[in-house]
């Protein structure tokens, strides 16, 4: 089954086809990527009706260039599969509609997918993908979660952030002291040059049972050791490199309690700070200690993409579920209520 996925959650225009006839990352034919990071950077943050105006813009040719690249007619398409939920409003509608259309025209079966799904997802895409059940880490800008997956489409979460994200807190920090938007992956860059121990923020939520996160008063630490410091280049670095530190050391802490928690021995983790370089590092080293496994997907599959929705998408469709020719979004959506594949 050869599915159009589309992704218009937020500020990225995703399309990917996905065929289900091949294994893993052979299944993946084309995919391609807009990001809106120009357009925003000059408000410091996404402008939803900006964001909506530029996929409208943009979705209709990038259709066409993955369909080229995947070197398919439009007519050979068997399925699909667009981001329903949750997200911007106006910039879900967009690849709801187009993709509705589509559907429409070419009298084929289409699905709205849950988008932190479809992340979840995406370690599977990748050659060797794991069998659940496992423990998933959804670890974004708008989201930090732990979740057990039994089986495709039932997901228990475990906990999650009770303030900002992980990403969330690493773009406010970097742009607090100073670093230009998107401020998360500079900060990441800056904490390369870091000096590790220089400044020692704490790792919240871990001196205490639980599965939850908090970041936001690590987020004050942070703001509290720039303002009394001589705000320099080196110390911008040492400062990133221990916030980063913190962070990663909090996401490790509570990953190994969630894999006790639920007797499992492998974890997956996605989203786009698990493109993090040191998260990574991290994880692995602790897969490793306990004798299990961690899995990631490729870094240009941790941001939002339109693959991850290609396959999510593509398992339902399987599964024999669709949606009718409404063009309907969601834009808060509990992927705790979705059904099983």
């Amino acid at each position: 089954m050869r599915v159009l996925g589309i992704e218009t959650s937020c500020d990225e225009t995703g399309v990917a086809v996905y065929d289900t006839q091949k294994q893993g990352a052979d299944g993946l034919l084309a995919h391609a990527v807009y990001s809106q990071i120009a357009l925003h950077a000059e408000y410091g943050g996404v402008v939803p009706e900006l964001a909506s105006r530029d996929h409208v813009r943009k979705l209709l040719p990038l259709v066409r260039q993955t369909l080229d690249e995947a070197g398919l007619k439009i007519d050979e398409l068997d399925g699909v599969a667009y981001t329903s939920g949750p997200g911007l409003v106006g910039a879900l509608l967009v690849g709801a509609g187009v993709a509705r259309s589509l559907a429409w025209a070419l009298d084929l079966p289409a699905v709205g997918v849950h988008h932190m799904e479809g992340h979840l997802l995406a370690p599977l895409i990748e050659h060797d993908p794991p069998q659940p059940p496992f423990v998933a880490l959804l670890v974004s800008g708008g989201h930090t979660q732990l979740v057990h997956v039994a089986r495709i489409g039932e997901y228990e979460l475990l906990g999650e952030t009770l303030d900002d994200a992980a990403g969330e807190a690493f773009d406010k920090t970097a742009k607090l002291m100073g670093l230009p938007y998107p401020g998360g992956p500079q900060l990441a860059r800056l904490a390369e040059l870091g000096t590790p121990g220089k400044y020692k923020f704490s790792r919240p939520m871990t001196d205490r049972p639980g599965l939850d996160f908090s970041f936001s008063g690590l987020k004050t630490q942070v703001l509290l050791a720039w303002r009394d410091s001589d705000q320099s280049d080196h110390t911008r670095a040492d400062i990133a490199r221990g916030f980063e530190d913190a962070v990663v050391d909090t996401l490790a802490i509570k990953c190994a309690r969630a894999l006790d928690a639920a007797d499992c021995d492998t974890l997956i983790v996605a989203g786009g700070v698990g493109a993090n370089k040191r998260l990574r590092e991290k994880l692995d080293a602790m897969a490793k200690k306990r004798g299990g496994r961690v899995c990631f997907p490729r870094p240009e599959l941790c941001t939002d993409n339109g693959a991850m929705i290609a396959f999510a998408g593509a398992l339902r469709l399987e599964a024999g579920q669709r949606v009718d020719a409404q063009v309907k979004v969601v834009p808060r959506w509990d992927m705790a209520t979705l059904p099983a594949v």
